[in-house]
């Protein structure tokens, strides 16, 4: 039984993965960063139905597929690691999933537009114009993509879908 709980949560994992790399094709650039409002539905959709390690591992490959495909930049990584991590662990926690979605935009505004600033300058090479300069962008994709997962998960949720894929992760 227990294969079969790891092969089902890979899989599950593969199939966000790789709902948040063909996302990416929906991006607008804000400041020098490209916003992808789908990864960060899929942030909470992992959090929901798999938990903070999958969903910041998911969050960890989508981010890598769309770098080596030239979709994303390396500002991926911050942008979408910290909130999976902070709303998974949001989830875990409390089971509510008003306070999932704000841990996701409020962790990947604030602290991966804070972790995106090292990024920017020591690996990119760009020079931004202050340590919260990627506050905003990154919470205009994250809002974005909170709000679609929200009503994404209400709508599994009511449909049984959300205790089929595992939701509350076991």
């Amino acid at each position: 039984m227990r294969q079969k709980d790891g092969t089902r949560k890979l899989a599950l994992a593969g199939v966000l993965t790789a709902l948040a790399v063909v996302g990416s094709l929906i991006s607008f650039p804000v400041a020098g960063s490209k916003c992808a409002p789908v990864q960060h539905m899929v942030n909470i959709l992992a959090a929901v139905t798999l938990g903070p390690l999958w969903g910041t591992g998911i969050a960890f490959c989508a981010s890598l597929l769309r770098v080596l495909m030239g979709l994303g930049s390396l500002m991926a990584f911050p942008g979408s690691m910290v909130g999976a991590l902070c709303c998974g662990v949001m989830y875990r926690s409390f089971r509510s999933l008003g306070a999932t979605c704000a841990a996701e935009a409020l962790g990947t505004s604030f602290l991966g537009g804070l972790a995106a600033y090292p990024v920017a300058k020591f690996l990119m090479g760009a020079e931004p114009a202050g340590l919260f300069i990627y506050v905003i962008p990154f919470m205009i994709s994250t809002v974005a993509g909170s709000i679609l997962a929200y009503a994404l998960v209400r709508v599994l949720e009511h449909s049984g879908a959300i205790q089929q894929l595992g939701g509350a992760h076991r």
